[in-house]
């Protein structure tokens, strides 16, 4: 039996397993996805979840494999920066790199999500089923048993492997860890803070109310707000919020006049954009926030975890679907390289893979406080300034934290996770020792930085920290 007649199942059709059943389609393997839910092409399924993600380099990386840049293109609205919004109602636009081309984009999770299933659905050796759910998987068999939505039926698929793509409450996972067949490991950990969907709706003649080019945030350190542009004028805000701390919180936020009462006291400027803000926040659900860390990701080459089933995080840097997109870049490069036998290609794939999702696990709980608190303090942002000037000065020689983890998708996240902590550090330290300032000659700053950071990548290699 030829290698590419093989049949290969694939749980969920969300961002991951929509690409990935793209890929394998191309790639000429016949391949079956079975998604729990409705087909969001016919009906409106969002209930709450983020409709809308910001998309950059590491997730175009895998359009361009899949070949449809430019239809991706096409449902992306630029964001140069955050817009920073104080209680006064100052704004204050922070951009994201000091080099012209590099932007994130806010795009629709459903527009894209439709794109990659109308794309996987061109190639006839893949067949996508809709309101199917899985109930476990059997993964000594490489069988899996679902239910049918409608008729309640249940039938079992074989295969001959199995990739699940269905996200943080993953079924194949459940079956790793309840069956104990195996040693494996397995953590989740939930922030404190929730978010709620809130909305700005377009203005009267179409346009948008706020500037659009931004993601917006109201930064008030124990919480905050965001907002990020859709194509229709509208904006997508989320609220993020402790659970059970604080003067307000989603547990005594209980009626539409504490709601009023809590946005005018610290959002004042978002209620002229809102009048829908009390009827969306109890139209919407509160939601948790949970990072899930496992090992392994497979079992003998016949089940593999893939996208938010093998590692979910918290959504402070952007990065969700992005790393799941690159686990099916990082996923084809090691097919090209041990296509034939799945039980190499997925444990060499667990291997490369895990410890840069690790790390932007780790990046996302550091960009939470950063974005709730840190981005109003005076030292940061003469840090983002010194930054800005260093990439705009020496594009060639220097990249912030956050442009190594956004900007630079040849690198691995844990790379860019040592390298810009460091970075970080040094020129606080600095700061707050009065070795540089922003006044400095900026070539000056540049070598001072350089030379402090590989000190400290240096000090933390010798401590065992990487």
């Amino acid at each position: 039996m030829s290698n590419k007649q093989q049949n290969i199942l694939i749980i969920g059709a969300g961002l991951c397993g929509s690409l990935l059943a793209l890929r394998l389609g191309q790639r000429g393997y016949n391949v079956t996805v079975y998604e729990m839910r409705p087909d969001l092409r016919r009906t409106d399924i969002s209930a709450g979840r983020s409709i809308n993600l910001a998309f950059s380099d590491r997730g175009n990386k895998a359009m361009k494999m899949v070949g449809i840049e430019d239809k991706v293109k096409a449902l992306c609205i630029p964001m140069n920066g955050r817009m920073l919004h104080d209680k006064e109602g100052n704004t204050f636009l922070s951009n994201y790199s000091g080099r012209e081309h590099e932007y994130i984009n806010s795009i629709s999770r459903g527009g894209l999500n439709a794109l990659l299933l109308d794309e996987a659905e061109k190639h006839k050796n893949v067949k996508i089923h809709f309101n199917k759910k899985c109930l476990s998987v059997d993964f000594e068999k490489t069988t899996a048993l679902f239910q049918d939505y409608n008729t309640k039926d249940e039938f079992i698929e074989d295969a001959d492997c199995i990739i699940a793509t269905d996200g943080a409450g993953s079924a194949l996972r459940q079956s790793y860890f309840l069956e104990r067949k195996f040693l494996f490991s397995f953590s989740q950990h939930w922030l404190t803070h929730g978010y709620k969907e809130l909305s700005i709706l377009p203005a009267d003649d179409g346009g948008y109310k706020t500037y659009k080019n931004a993601l917006h945030i109201w930064p008030r350190g124990d919480f905050m707000v965001i907002a990020l542009p859709n194509l229709d004028g509208s904006f997508t805000v989320t609220l993020f919020l402790s659970y059970d701390e604080g003067e307000y919180n989603f547990n005594n936020l209980t009626t539409p006049e504490i709601v009023t009462e809590f946005f005018e006291k610290e959002f004042p400027d978002t209620l002229e954009l809102m009048p829908n803000l009390v009827e969306d926040f109890f139209e919407n659900p509160t939601a948790p926030l949970g990072t899930v860390k496992c090992s392994p990701w497979n079992y003998k080459g016949n089940t593999l975890l893939m996208g938010d089933s093998a590692h979910a995080i918290v959504p402070f840097y952007g990065q969700g679907m992005n790393a799941s997109f690159e686990d099916v870049v990082e996923f084809d490069t090691i097919l090209d390289k041990y296509e034939g036998n799945w039980e190499t290609v997925f444990s060499e794939y667990d291997k490369v893979r895990k410890k840069d999702t690790d790390a932007i696990a780790d990046l996302a709980i550091d960009n939470f406080h950063e974005m709730k608190d840190h981005v109003g303090q005076a030292i940061f942002q003469e840090k983002r300034k010194i930054e800005m000037a260093l990439e705009k000065e020496f594009p060639e020689d220097y990249s912030s934290k956050y442009s190594l983890v956004t900007f630079n998708e040849h690198i691995g996240y844990r790379e860019a996770m040592l390298r810009g902590r460091a970075q970080d550090k040094a020129i606080l330290n600095m700061l707050s020792d009065g070795v540089i300032s922003t006044d400095d000659d900026i070539k000056d700053i540049l070598d001072k930085v350089k030379m402090e950071t590989e000190a400290i990548l240096e000090d933390d290699k010798i401590a065992g920290l990487h």
